[in-house]
């Protein structure tokens, strides 16, 4: 495929050439749509196994780069996209800005916020996108609650819980420690949602329980926090999944003055003494392609991303916190 030179320094060539670290879905979902889109090229790939890496390459199209040290290297890349364990993020993310690459990360940015924090400031001084994935955002919940805010007057509670019940819990990377981290920082979108929607948190509470199966490995997990923030809104994030769980939930509830909201990934219901109004909420498919859009055109014309990475640290101190409360308990 012939390059287009193009004027702006911040991505001087059109097809943006692309690195994934990864094969898993996200990586997948990547890689679609960068075949769909013909401002960019999917270059290479590195990923944790040989087979599954060659297989991806081969169905995509793309060099096999052996590590993710040999890719974030690669003289041919403009961007690179870490869709891998959460351990290695904030490793890969500093390597391939050292190389002047521009970053696509899946959140976490890290497992750990002061590196979070001097990778953004490294980002910064090197003049390179760095994008942390936060695509709860895109969906349609999230817009939906958003837009029905104002129904229900000043907010003093919002709940969100997602379990995830699995019988039998898989032996992944997801339910081990080291690798996925505490679980509001692995799953770290149970608490941006509640910092985008409400701002700056004062206290943090948090409880959890593990079920080992092994040193690192555990076939369920719970937690729960409770958050003050600064507007006086209390919220409650529980987060649970595995085998103990015998029913998956899915429920995001919020008490205001004026009524009370439920939301569920498929509808939405506003609650007014005895009137019930049903909330439509959109589709949750297509997300991390609508993502990658925006990425590409924020290269090519610098357009805005709907998300900072700042905004996302703030999460995952918050994160911390949270990980730091139930040690303590």
């Amino acid at each position: 495929m012939t390059q287009i030179k193009l004027s702006s320094p911040f991505c001087p060539t059109i097809p943006i050439r692309v690195g994934i670290v990864g094969t898993g879905y996200a990586a997948s979902a990547r890689a679609e749509a960068l075949k769909t889109d013909g401002r960019s090229l999917l270059v290479s790939v590195a990923g944790n196994t040989l087979k599954n890496t060659k297989e991806f390459c081969q169905k995509y199209q793309a060099q096999l780069s052996t590590s993710w040290q040999q890719l974030v290297e690669r003289e041919d890349l403009d961007l690179v996209i870490i869709s891998t364990i959460n351990r290695d993020h904030g490793a890969i993310a500093c390597a391939a800005i050292e190389n002047d690459k521009h970053i696509i990360v899946e959140y976490p940015l890290s497992l750990d916020s002061t590196e979070a924090e001097s990778l953004i400031s490294l980002a910064s001084q090197k003049n390179r996108l760095l994008h942390v994935e936060h695509i709860e955002l895109l969906g349609g919940l999230h817009n939906a609650i958003k837009q029905s805010l104002p129904a229900i007057g000043q907010v003093f509670y919002a709940r969100y819980v997602t379990i995830n019940s699995k019988q039998p819990a898989p032996q992944k990377w997801t339910y081990k420690s080291s690798l996925f981290g505490f679980p509001f920082v692995g799953a770290l979108s149970r608490l941006h949602r509640f910092t985008e929607l409400f701002g700056e948190v004062d206290t943090v509470n948090c409880h959890s329980q593990f079920w080992y199966t092994e040193a690192d490995l555990y076939k369920a997990c719970l937690c729960s926090a409770q958050l003050r923030f600064s507007n006086g809104v209390m919220g409650e994030s529980v987060y649970g999944k595995g085998e103990t769980f015998w029913q998956s939930e899915n429920i995001f509830t919020l008490y205001g003055e004026a009524g009370t909201l439920i939301f569920t990934p498929q509808h939405g219901q506003l609650l007014q003494g005895e009137k019930t109004q049903i909330i439509e909420v959109g589709a949750r498919s297509g997300l991390f392609a609508q993502d990658t859009k925006m990425v590409i055109e924020y290269l090519l014309e610098r357009t805005a991303l709907y998300v900072t990475p700042e905004a996302s640290l703030y999460s995952l101190k918050v994160a911390e916190l949270a990980r730091k409360s139930a040690q303590a308990s």
